[in-house]
């Protein structure tokens, strides 16, 4: 029997699970809440070790008998065969040609309902649905039956599944080891509202479901049919049915959950929701009884860039502002180093976990339009980097290859390439960690200059190629893979130019500005300004030091 490959990088090494890092962070908005109609999820892939690249599956024909081998995403570990279906469909990325796109975040759940004898991780069970998915309901009811029929390996994991008219929110465990299956639960988000997850289940109660119609319109909520049975028989709830909660039974909430991953759903919904604070004190870990709603109504409908700008936050307006306390240095930094517990004197503590964060791999926002021909209503805006200062690129889910600047094989996690889009932009990153204050405007400007743009440019490639899709689908298609290729080199090469800039106008603790040469001059030297730390932290070096450094006398240089 032929045999093919769910081809994907083996540099993409553990991906750390909740208990370590609460990694990965999802934002999904339905139709009714954004500004155009279109659907849009949200996700930051976040590990220390996960290079950032697009991946990609062309669309292909398999004879019967074809078998698809399965690696583990976070490992590269070959867990199993298993059949190839006859037709699988274009993925850039995590969107398909059906503009079918998913996401996830990692919960971890009842540890002992990992199931390590189980045959498909979260990452294949994207990957492969991706592939054979044509709708957001085809995709739920696919997934259910991979984990039903080969075993679900990973621990409790949440997706974001999209396609251009719906937006669903899925919650899935294993049942243990030796026990083939998950339970889980599928709830989609009211039309007009958003929703959130970071690492944390949020599905509580739901209404239970006779049977799962997955041509139904008008049922809005899936579930396994033993997702409240299993937990009886395993001594986890003994209440009502109607009482029952999957995310307190499945994932018992915790300080840490509130605190770490909670939180960052918060701060989406605060920054589209008027009425949010009072739910304030769940997010900070002190009362979580408090809990929060599955979704919220933004008080005005979102653009493509607001979904952008959810994506690239440190609590700013809140009580957990990463600026606001010592941590931040002298130069206003949103970065912590980890790890995310320290301990002092016996005493543990710990730094902010913010939706906008160094260690992101890769990130990024899908739009789902129905109004547009399914090859071009699909683009996932997508980045490598910290969200705060990367820049999010237009790939459509119709293009046929990648940018060579973000393609697998570019380089990899330890192996350094100056083309590579991930490095590129963690040279730019890394070095504005360092006076953060005075070197993240030049960045946020040329941001907004490329990403403004695009979205303006996005206009007219969608109307050309619509045209063109009437009249021939190869040519369309060539031309927004085109498109999207050159605008992700572009992205780079603009990226290169600004770190050239950034090290010359900062280095060595200045900032200098170039000054116009004379008329019969050589040369001239530039304006050079040495702004040091600030008051507020000489002021702190003072309360630490008393007299220390002052001056006695006359003071020289």
């Amino acid at each position: 029997m032929k045999k093919t490959f769910l081809t994907i990088s083996l540099t993409l090494l553990s991906v750390l699970l909740i208990n370590t890092s609460f990694a990965c962070t999802n934002f999904l908005i339905t139709k009714g809440a954004s500004a155009d109609g279109s659907t849009m999820i949200t996700y930051a892939a976040d590990s220390h070790v996960l290079y950032g690249e697009l991946y990609h599956w062309p669309a292909a024909d398999y004879p019967e008998g074809t078998m698809l081998k399965v690696y583990e995403w976070d490992t590269g570990e070959y867990l199993c065969e298993i059949e190839q279906v006859s037709h699988t469909y274009n993925v850039i990325g995590n969107i398909n040609e059906n503009q079918v796109a998913i996401g996830e975040t990692t919960y971890g759940g009842r540890s002992e309902l990992r199931d390590t004898t189980g045959l498909i991780d979260y990452g294949s069970l994207i990957y492969i649905t991706l592939q054979r998915a044509r709708t957001a309901r085809e995709a739920i009811k696919i997934m259910s039956n991979l984990v039903k029929k080969h075993g679900y390996y990973s621990s409790g994991e949440s997706f974001s599944i999209s396609d251009p008219n719906e937006v669903w929110i899925m919650e899935l465990i294993g049942k243990g080891p030796g026990i083939t299956g998950a339970v889980w639960v599928a709830r989609q988000i009211p039309d007009g509202y958003i929703s959130g997850h970071a690492n944390h289940a949020r599905i509580t109660t739901f209404p239970f479901q006779k049977e799962n119609n997955y041509n139904d319109p008008n049922q809005t909520t899936y579930h396994s049919p033993d997702v409240i049975s299993f937990a009886r028989e395993m001594g986890y709830f003994d209440g009502k049915d109607k009482d029952f909660s999957f995310s307190d039974i499945y994932a018992p909430l915790d300080f840490g959950g509130a605190r770490f991953c909670e939180a960052r759903v918060f701060a989406a919904f605060n920054r589209v929701n008027s009425n949010m604070s009072q739910y304030l004190d769940y997010a900070m870990g002190e009362n979580l009884e408090n809990r929060m709603p599955l979704w919220v109504k933004p008080d005005k409908k979102l653009s493509v860039h607001d979904v952008m700008g959810l994506m690239r936050d440190y609590y700013q307006n809140t009580p957990m502002d990463m600026t606001k306390d010592v941590g931040a240095g002298p130069y206003n930094s949103i970065v912590r180093w980890r790890p995310l517990y320290w301990n002092v004197d016996g005493e543990t503590y710990f730094n902010e976990r913010a939706t906008s964060t160094q260690q992101t791999g890769f990130s990024f926002v899908t739009q789902s339009r129905n109004w547009l021909p399914d090859p071009i209503g699909g683009i996932i805006w997508f980045s490598v980097d910290d969200a705060y200062s990367t820049v999010y690129n237009p790939m459509y889910c119709g293009m046929t290859e990648v940018p060579e600047t973000y393609a697998i094989g570019n380089g990899s996690i330890m192996e350094y390439s100056d083309n590579a889009a991930f490095w590129v932009f963690n040279q730019v990153s890394n070095f504005a960690y360092t006076r953060y204050y005075a070197m993240i405007p030049e960045i946020q400007k040329v941001q907004d200059k490329l990403e403004l743009g695009y979205i303006e440019q996005i206009k007219g490639i969608d109307k050309t190629a619509t045209e063109m899709y009437k009249n021939n689908p190869e040519q369309a298609v060539a031309f927004i893979t085109n498109y999207s290729v050159d605008q992700g080199n572009k992205t780079v090469n603009t990226w290169k130019k600004l770190y050239a800039h950034l090290f010359t106008k900062f280095m060595d603790g200045n900032i200098k500005e170039a000054r116009p040469v004379p008329e019969g001059s050589i040369y001239v030297t530039p304006k050079v300004e040495q702004p040091g730390y600030g008051e507020e932290w000489y002021k702190l070096i003072i309360q630490e030091t008393g007299d220390k450094f002052k001056v006695k006398g006359e003071a020289g240089h």
